[in-house]
């Protein structure tokens, strides 16, 4: 059996055996902190940060792959609930929709996930629609595509270039799902019997087409015909974006899947804070771009910025996957904020974090008037107490709005 290390999320760093060039190789890469053990040769200190999942490691000289777990702190139920959210807000992503709690791991939850998905989407058949298509044919079939016939065949009859929408399986929804249930079939984890419901379900996708690795997704547009596949679609986006572990520099390889709970977190709430703000007048944008300075030379882009019904910000919200030391919260944290609100010309801001021991904390800036705030939100809790935790939040960003006829 090939060696398996067993890290926790930000917890402290672990002292083990690891081949050099395994080790070099996690320390070059963003996988876990890695470095020499300083007392012990051979062996090398590991420690994970806010990147779960598991990756292997194979590496020439070394007799077998070397395998990483990270687990996250937050319960995987929790985990997908915040995921899920992120993906579809208006999707049922409770417990009950995706059997996960009787994984510990991250990939065997997803692996699970995924393919009860995938059966839900194809239960009904496999979706089908029109394609474009262009090629060289010995018939014509739709219409001839005169400038290729003459650049291509220099005036001869045959073969016709054409161009023509064939009615198929092998549209953009289903070449998604089967790329994705292909990627989790070529990583090591997966369960015996998922994998074998995932080799049922490349089956029922056999005529359609893989996605070349490296190639950019083909875009779907949601619409009431494809309403049963949504959710498995976005479920595979998130399988395919999480799979950038694998690489393969030189002769070294690494193949993995990998979540950064950083981005997840991030997502989760400004997602759930736009659903808050929904129908009221609000204009809520995400990764909103400004500069600091007048010469528009120093460029900032805060999380979550909310624009009132005149489109003057009047909230700006960054969230911080960071669980409270006993120092407190980072003080970088406040001056960046500070200089968000300076930028923007609020009065407030709003920190939102991971965990704390307060749920809400609030500083005044001396000589400015400004006040930050800083909210913490418990992710071991029931989705029903996280998303009541979110509107007070928003009810915070505007008090003058949630006192009235708010619904969030």
């Amino acid at each position: 059996m090939s060696p398996v290390v067993e890290l926790v999320e930000h917890a402290p760093a672990v002292s083990v055996p690891v081949p050099e060039a395994i080790g070099r190789a996690l320390a070059a890469g963003d996988i876990v902190d890695a470095a020499p053990d300083p007392y012990t040769p051979g062996r090398w200190s590991l420690r994970a940060g806010s990147t779960v999942g598991a990756v292997t490691v194979t590496a020439p000289g070394t007799d077998e792959p070397f395998t990483v777990r990270v687990t996250p702190k937050v319960p995987i139920a929790r985990l997908f609930f915040l995921l899920g959210y992120s993906l579809d807000p208006k999707g049922n992503w409770r417990d009950g929709e995706v059997a996960v709690t009787e994984h510990r791991d991250l990939l065997p939850a997803l692996a699970h996930a995924m393919e009860r998905q995938v059966d839900r989407a194809l239960r009904q058949g496999l979706l089908q629609g029109y394609r474009a298509t262009e090629e060289s044919a010995l018939v014509v079939r739709g219409r001839i595509r005169e400038a290729e016939q003459i650049r291509r065949r220099f005036g001869a009859a045959l073969p016709v270039e054409v161009a023509y929408d064939e009615f198929t399986t092998d549209i953009a929804e289903n070449r998604i799902l089967r790329t994705a249930v292909d990627r989790l079939l070529r990583l090591p984890g997966v369960p015996r019997e998922v994998r074998r419901k995932l080799l049922h379900q490349r089956s029922r996708l056999a005529d359609v087409t893989v996605i070349v690795r490296g190639r950019q997704l083909p875009a779907w547009q949601p619409t009431r015909l494809n309403s049963r596949y949504h959710h498995a679609l976005h479920l595979a986006h998130a399988v395919l974006d999480g799979s950038s572990a694998e690489h393969a520099p030189g002769e070294l390889r690494i193949d993995g899947f990998l979540f950064d709970m950083n981005k997840l977190f991030e997502d989760f709430v400004t997602v759930a804070l736009c659903e808050a703000f929904a129908g009221s007048g609000h204009v809520a944008r995400l990764q909103d771009p400004h500069h600091l300075d007048d010469a528009s030379a120093i460029r900032m882009k805060p999380d979550f910025v909310l624009y009132g019904p005149d489109r003057v910000p009047c909230a700006v919200v960054d969230a911080k996957y960071k669980a409270e030391k006993r120092g407190g919260y980072p003080d970088a944290d406040l001056y960046q904020m500070l200089a968000y609100c300076t930028a923007l010309g609020l009065r407030e801001g709003h920190l939102v974090y991971a965990k704390g021991n307060a749920s809400h904390a609030a500083h005044r800036v001396r000589h400015a008037g400004i006040v930050i705030h800083q909210h913490a939100l418990d992710l071991d809790q029931e989705p029903a107490g996280l998303m009541a935790d979110i509107a007070k939040v928003a009810g915070r960003l505007t008090p003058a709005w949630a006192s009235g006829t708010a619904s969030v």
